[in-house]
């Protein structure tokens, strides 16, 4: 039998397990596809998010999934700089940008809108302490307070080598949760 004919035998099979091993084939080869290609055109293998908490609400939603471009691949827009040049993302002026909190790769990422960018030694905020090095400071939509002020980066501006990228396009409402719903039930 040839290779053309196994082939053809194969993907007629009635047999359980062999519909199986298609099934398998296939959603292996679509996350594959799907993988490659964000890649290429964002710069990361796993381009989406799930947001997991209302920080930046009523912009960005709990269960929402964002797309994140990587940050090697684009420049960030602060709030500063957008409210000057008209530049919006998420209904507001600036970069969303999703980074590691005090630059911890093993914790929960944080996306949260990059309003402006300090060097050492500037004041983190009018009246407010110094930069101990250069970075943004960012700040949830649905927030009172710069990250730098609270418990989510307190006194560290965002190092660029600590960001992750910026978030892109439009929300996905809702589907998040499909991520969100396990891995608040096993407590990951």
């Amino acid at each position: 039998m040839s290779l053309k004919e196994k082939i053809i035998e194969f993907n007629e099979s009635d047999n359980f397990w062999v519909g199986l091993l298609r099934d398998i084939i296939f959603v292996v080869s679509v996350v594959a596809i799907f993988a490659s290609v964000s890649h290429i055109a964002l710069g990361l293998w796993t381009p989406m998010v799930a947001v997991e908490s209302g920080s930046m609400l009523p912009h960005i939603h709990i269960g929402d999934i964002i797309f994140i471009e990587s940050f090697d691949r684009t420049e960030i827009i602060t709030h500063e700089t957008g409210s000057r040049s008209g530049y919006t993302s998420f209904d507001d002026y600036g970069d969303v940008i999703l980074y590691n909190k005090l630059g911890n790769k093993g914790g929960t990422p944080i996306i949260h809108r990059a309003m402006y960018y300090v060097e050492k030694g500037e004041p983190m905020w009018i009246g407010g302490p110094t930069a101990p090095h250069a970075g943004y400071i960012t700040k949830g939509d649905n927030n009172l307070g710069f990250d730098q002020q609270g418990d989510i980066s307190y006194l560290q501006p965002i190092k660029k080598e600590w960001v992750i990228g910026v978030a892109r396009f439009s929300r996905l409402p809702v589907v998040g949760y499909v991520s969100l719903i396990p891995r608040k039930i096993l407590n990951v």
